[in-house]
């Protein structure tokens, strides 16, 4: 059912491309499923199965440069979350995973090319190098969805961008090592220098680059709403100077770029981040589903039953021999690496790469450069699916997994907000209480609460609490100004929807009123800090009421009409914080965690004896 030649236009093949990139990442985000893997079956579904969009045919010779770009400006994202302070935890093990990893990952797999897959020394000395690569584009969704401990995050996170562009430029030598050997020119000490040359100037270039737009920044000579745009400019600049000097030199320059600024401390880094993040989901969506469309099935024809051989080699014996040999006698533990030796998927900037080397190997007569594109296409599908499915449960059972109930962060101390810390953690909710008063965490030590004594918007913070166990942001202190700043700021990094803070004391005054873009969502069903410290020293109570079949929230609502509901947790692990106008539900099973007035005693004998009201509060009878 293929569509007429013509049919599809550049235009519509762009939104067709990321929306159906994008449809599959919402559809992995509902369903709980890798996202990668979504993305590669649809981009198979409308390109070679059902034949709709061929992107060679639409876009033609602007195919190759669309994905460089789009790596490219990945890579450099990429290079923007590497902070340095993150590195501190993880420093030993990543700087093996490099300089010790990637070499033995180059000629470890180069043996496998040749003796697994039964490639030509040529052609497995360039793709080996390439294979060094495990690749940011599949390693962010993946994580995101794995919700890893930091230690074992950093790790992946780190060697995937690293070691990247270090593959691309493995490739690169090696090829020119090989054309020269090819065509009988005894000049390798001259290509060696070639290469090693452009290494340098390109890391000197994207440094330079990220250095000057840092100073720029600093000093005002660029305004607020140009800085996006300087950047891009810088970006495609030096990596096209970069690649023209040297074949794909460029990612190594854009991504030494990106790390200068990522580690600069400039008040915008966090929008200019934020943004790069959202265009970096956008083209990973768009350039897997251009890939995948791209796949040929007559070149996956050309592949024998020892390409199967080849990926199980890659997967159960490369990778492994690789992470276990480079971390030896490391601070790295052992589930770490198994963790990150059982982890290692390939994506976009492999099969980019590898079909750009693979003519040019075919170019020069080494024949079986032909087979590298579709053995690095099977790789990526196969580890893709893979370690997809199996990063979180590895995770999960090598205990190196964020909380099944992703928890609460309390961000301040109080008596009040401890005995609601307390009735939480009933509920087998995890939550944490942060505090820049030591004092305000005295009594939630004492309770056995986990605490963070210091600014929970501080570096510190961003590297001591696991942000993979907390999904939820309450806000709960006593100064409005701070809730509404630790709302604001760390909206983004836990979802709009998922920071809460207390009503504002005033707040329906006009001149008080703030704009939607600032704060997070009001809960407490629209209490004031003052308004629940005076309840909670008049005597009222922080219970935990679990529903039934015969005992639903309106008989319950009915035999506590001044209770304030702070939280309901569902059966399948579903967490609301009612707001002042929230249209509050429960069912079976649901547990509401409430402030309500203390029971009197003659209350508490009747709750004892009553079938209905034993179900009123089961926890604090």
């Amino acid at each position: 059912m293929a569509v007429a030649d013509g049919a599809i236009t550049p235009v519509m093949a762009i939104a067709l491309a990321g929306s159906i990139g994008v449809g599959a990442q919402w559809l992995a985000w509902r369903l709980k499923l890798p996202a990668i893997v979504l993305m590669l079956l649809a981009g198979v579904l409308i390109g070679p199965v059902l034949g709709i969009f061929r992107p060679n045919e639409v876009f033609g010779d602007l195919t190759q440069p669309i994905i460089s770009i789009a790596v490219a400006i990945i890579l450099f994202e990429g290079g923007l979350t590497l902070s340095l302070h993150t590195l501190r935890e993880v420093q030993q093990g990543v700087m093996r995973l490099v300089v010790i990893g990637a070499p033995l990952g180059w000629l470890l797999s180069a043996l496998a090319l040749h003796y697994a897959a039964g490639l030509s020394w040529e052609s497995s000395a360039v793709f080996g190098g390439i294979m060094v690569v495990t690749g940011p584009t599949v390693i962010a969704p993946l994580l995101r969805q794995a919700r890893l401990s930091r230690r074992p995050s950093a790790l992946l996170q780190w060697e995937a961008i690293l070691n990247d562009p270090i593959g691309a430029m493995a490739a690169v030598l090696a090829f020119e090592v090989v054309a020269l050997l090819n065509l009988d020119v005894d000049t390798t000490s001259e290509a060696i220098f070639h290469v090693g040359g452009g290494v340098l100037v390109s890391i000197l270039a994207g440094s330079a680059a990220g250095l000057f737009l840092s100073w720029a920044f600093r000093r005002g000579k660029v305004p607020e709403y140009m800085k996006v745009p300087f950047i891009v400019v810088f970006l495609l600049g030096v990596f096209a100077l970069c690649n023209a000097l040297l074949h794909e030199s460029g990612l190594l320059a854009v991504t030494a770029m990106g790390v200068i600024l990522a580690n600069a401390n400039l008040p915008s880094y966090d929008e200019m981040r934020r943004f790069k993040e959202h265009a970096t989901i956008l083209l990973v969506s768009g350039v897997f589903i251009i890939l995948a469309a791209s796949l040929d099935f007559s070149s996956l024809e050309q592949l024998t039953w020892r390409a199967a051989i080849f990926v199980v080699v890659v997967i159960l014996i490369v990778r492994p021999l690789t992470v276990y040999l480079s971390l030896l006698n490391s601070d790295v533990n052992w589930r770490e690496r198994t963790l990150v030796a059982l982890t290692g998927p390939r994506g976009v900037v492999l099969v980019a790469v590898a079909g750009l080397f693979g003519d040019r190997l075919v170019g020069i007569g080494i024949e079986d450069g032909a087979l590298v594109a579709p053995l690095a296409f099977a790789l990526v599908a196969a580890t893709v699916v893979v370690h997809g499915f199996s990063l979180a449960p590895l995770a999960r059972l090598l205990g190196l997994r964020g909380a099944e109930q992703p928890g609460i962060l309390l961000v301040g101390g109080s008596p009040w907000s401890t005995a609601f810390a307390e009735a939480v953690k009933r509920t087998d909710v995890p939550v944490l209480i942060s505090d820049g008063n030591r004092g305000h965490l005295r009594e939630a030590r004492t309770a056995g609460i986990d605490t963070f004594f210091g600014d929970v918007l501080s570096e510190t913070a961003e590297q001591k609490i696991e942000s993979a166990h907390y999904a939820r942001l309450v806000a709960v202190s006593d100064n409005d100004a701070y809730n509404t700043l630790v709302a604001t700021d760390l909206g983004p990094e836990y979802g709009r929807d998922n920071v809460f803070q207390l009503q504002r004391e005033n707040a329906d005054a006009t001149r008080n009123s703030l704009p939607a873009s600032l704060g997070g969502r009001i809960f407490a069903q629209g209490k004031t800090y003052d308004e629940l410290e005076n309840n909670f020293r008049a005597g009222w109570e922080f219970r935990v009421t679990k529903l039934s079949e015969e005992f639903t929230y309106l008989d319950w609502r009915g035999q506590r009409p001044d209770a304030i509901i702070m939280m309901i947790v569902y059966p399948d692990g579903t967490l609301r914080f009612p707001g002042p106008d929230t249209d509050v539900a429960g069912g079976k099973g649901a547990q509401i965690v409430h402030m309500s007035k203390k029971l009197p005693p003659e209350k508490k004998t009747q709750d004892k004896i009553s079938p209905l009201a034993a179900g009123l509060d089961e926890q604090s009878a």
